[in-house]
């Protein structure tokens, strides 16, 4: 077995593990420690679960396991398809010390989260994230969440996991597009926390896209270290955290608009990266060069740059205001200060934002046809 790395997302006595590694799901011992009865409900969607869900089973042998497979899909992280899981606990008859495991990407991630934060009022559960995207965000920091078809992750709790289990080897059955999507949320972290990072990731695109173990390994581990010593210091959002939206205030009126699961999660976010570094260098912030180095890193990366063509200043305007960052009516945006770091603000003009959104295309970089985004 490969070597593995173990962090910690410090946060008193709610503190928890990530094991990051190969062949974990298949090791009872990252398991057992973290589930308190006799009852497990695996809940996992139609794609992972031909490809995973005996695995863990297997690692699972000394407790009742029962399993609820969802639909696959950005669309379906709604509260529709989360009752199917509380469905799943009251007809099995799971009590207060069952434990949830999330096993799947980002959408599974959130919604086993929150139905685990609801179901009699709290009850444990793992995450084993199956995704780039989800190894590297999602599934570390305890936020859980559902869809509104007016705003994205809108419903939903703060509620922390028991452990995160992120498997290196789960990601090659990854499609390159899910793949890509994941490197963006990776690409974050260079820009808003860590510039040496940064660098790391423009002199090792190539080896990530190539799915290169020992490369996804690291972008993982340091993604994850940046992730829990931010939620260290602010674990409910109410300061530095909100930092780790950078690109996605604008990456979420693009889902929004477009219709959950069209462009996937990462895509939007890099799209709404790359609208945050053009307002962080008309305000004065950052250089030209470097927004255009970030559009070649995320071309890199097979990550688009721009947002949809059809997307007007009143549509980002529209969707922008519903969302979590507004406070008192007034927009609140992730810009960078530098690359390495990054503020939330409302001090910039109405006239610079509507000077982003109307660049669109101008901002260059790959168009909607050079990507696998359907319309």
């Amino acid at each position: 077995m490969a070597i593995m790395k173990t962090l910690t997302v410090d946060l008193a006595d709610r503190s928890y593990p990530i094991f990051i590694g190969e062949s974990l799901i298949s090791n009872p011992d990252l398991f057992t420690p973290y589930i308190n009865g006799k009852q497990v409900m695996i809940v996992t969607n139609t794609t992972v679960a031909p490809l995973y869900l005996e695995q863990v089973k297997s690692s699972l042998q000394h407790f009742s396991v029962d399993e609820v497979i969802l639909p696959d899909g950005e669309e379906y992280k709604n509260l529709d398809t989360l009752n199917l899981i509380f469905d799943a606990l009251l007809s099995k008859r799971h009590n207060r010390t069952t434990t949830l495991i999330a096993l799947g990407g980002g959408v599974i991630g959130d919604m086993t989260g929150f139905a685990a934060s609801c179901y009699q009022r709290g009850v444990d559960f793992i995450q084993v994230p199956t995704t780039l995207l989800s190894q590297v965000d999602s599934s570390v920091g305890g936020k859980t969440a559902v869809n509104h078809p007016l705003g994205k992750n809108m419903i939903g709790a703060f509620y922390q996991p028991k452990a995160v289990i992120a498997d290196i080897s789960v990601l090659k059955t990854l499609p390159q597009r899910e793949l890509s999507a994941g490197i963006a949320e990776v690409v974050k972290y260079g820009l808003i926390c860590n510039q040496d990072f940064y660098q790391w990731l423009d002199a090792n695109m190539e080896a990530l896209v190539a799915f290169d173990t020992q490369a996804l390994s690291k972008a993982v581990e340091l993604s994850c270290l940046d992730k829990a010593a931010v939620v260290a210091q602010d674990e409910k959002e109410g300061g530095i955290r909100a930092i780790l939206n950078l690109g996605h205030t604008f990456g979420h009126a693009i889902e929004t608009n477009q219709g959950y699961g069209v462009w996937l999660h990462g895509e939007a976010v890099a799209a709404g990266m790359v609208m945050a570094a053009d307002m962080s260098w008309r305000l004065g912030n950052i250089t030209l060069q470097e927004v255009q180095h970030l559009q070649q890193l995320l071309k890199r990366a097979q990550l688009p740059c721009v947002p949809p063509s059809e997307m007007n200043n009143q549509d980002f305007i529209d969707l922008m205001q519903v969302d979590k960052k507004v406070l008192d009516g007034q927009l609140r945006l992730v810009l960078l200060t530098a690359i390495g770091q990054a503020l939330v603000t409302s001090d910039f003009s109405a006239e610079t934002l509507h000077q982003t959104l109307a660049a669109g295309e101008k901002l260059g970089c790959l168009t909607q046809s050079d990507t696998s985004i359907t319309q």
